[in-house]
């Protein structure tokens, strides 16, 4: 522990701080908050009650105002910290608020009611989590249902993607043939389309096809990606083409090519469009919206929506489902990042 605390505090001036090593400091750290302050205060305003979303300032933590049961009072009231004329500190409950006019009562003595401004009151606070935030939307709004519908919709597509952008990668990197680079720079032309243009001829293909209300409507139409396409082939111009040659002189087959030699070259790439592809679709909310109109159907980024209303939206639910949404993509990279490490290092020769 020594050795690192040494590693992380050393400095560039020796017997003083450098400048260079104010600004190192003051760049991580400023660099640290900004990536995971968002995620902190996510996660710490998903337990937060519909109430303690409302308060201004907004805390990081899920702080409640302590409440005390009072004789002659059918609810229990907040309790505040009150800052008395003599200047003294009393714990009160307060009754009712007129204005700038707080009514309040010790709890011990309910029938004295006691005038507070409420500038010389502070409530009473304790952390509390609402852990309901995570259990009402799974028992009351269905959405374990959601959850599958989107598990199977990214595991699939996922798995398509990959065999399908992997075989024509194949094709366009170990295979010569007249016009292979015209139909690589075509594939790439398309990452210049975006899908607000070509969204009503898709939409009407599914139709066609019968696949509207249906998931694997929204798996086909996106499992051939230009970008993928492009990773793997680059990836697979480094294999050398004398593997290949060999393993055709020992009676391989084309698919045994593809299958056991090629694959398991390329999985630092074919890690890196997996990671891709799942934040893809986890995260794919307008194609889902619109060829899915049944509720059972829907997928977790849909499902999200029944929390909007016209006339309220429900933040303490949209809060915590989001939380629930970012575990399996934060997983899939954890499991996946070793295999980027290796994709940036290596040649793709083992």
């Amino acid at each position: 522990m020594s050795r690192f605390a040494e590693f992380i505090f050393r400095r560039r001036g020796r017997s003083g701080w450098h400048w260079t090593d104010i600004v190192t400091w003051v760049w991580l750290v400023g660099g640290l908050f900004i990536m995971f302050g968002p995620a902190v205060w996510l996660v710490g305003s998903s337990f937060k009650s519909p109430a303690a979303l409302a308060e201004f300032p907004p805390t990081i933590m899920p702080y409640v105002t302590q409440k005390a049961t009072v004789d002659g009072y059918d609810k229990p009231l907040d309790l505040y910290e009150v800052t008395l004329p003599d200047g003294g500190k009393a714990v009160l409950a307060e009754v009712r608020r007129i204005g700038v006019v707080s009514q309040m009562v010790a709890p011990e003595k309910p029938t004295e009611i006691v005038k507070v401004n409420i500038a010389k009151r502070t409530p009473v606070r304790t952390m509390s989590f609402a852990t309901s935030n995570y259990s009402e939307p799974f028992t009351q709004f269905d959405f374990v249902r959601y959850l599958w519908n989107s598990v199977f919709v990214t595991v699939t597509a996922t798995l398509i993607t990959l065999i399908v952008n992997s075989m024509a990668a194949f094709a366009l990197s170990k295979y010569e043939f007249r016009g292979r680079s015209f139909a690589m720079f075509l594939i790439l032309a398309t990452l210049m389309v975006p899908l607000s243009v070509i969204m009503v001829p898709l939409y009407s293909i599914v139709s066609a096809l019968g696949l509207f209300n249906n998931l694997w409507g929204v798996i086909l139409p996106t499992v051939a990606t230009p970008t993928g396409v492009f990773i793997l082939r680059q990836y697979m111009l480094t294999i050398p083409d004398e593997l290949i040659d060999a393993a055709r002189m020992d009676k391989a087959s084309e698919w045994q090519i593809y299958w056991r030699i090629i694959l398991p070259l390329t999985a630092p790439a074919l890690a890196v469009l997996a990671i891709f592809s799942v934040v893809w679709r986890w995260n794919d909310f307008l194609w889902p919206l619109i060829v899915l109109s049944r509720k059972e159907l829907y997928t977790l980024q849909v499902g999200l929506s029944i929390y909007s209303g016209e006339l309220n939206v429900q933040w303490h639910f949209i809060l915590a489902m989001t939380v629930v949404t970012m575990i399996p993509v934060v997983l899939v990279f954890i499991f996946l990042q070793r295999f980027i490490t290796t994709g940036i290092a290596g040649t793709g020769l083992k």
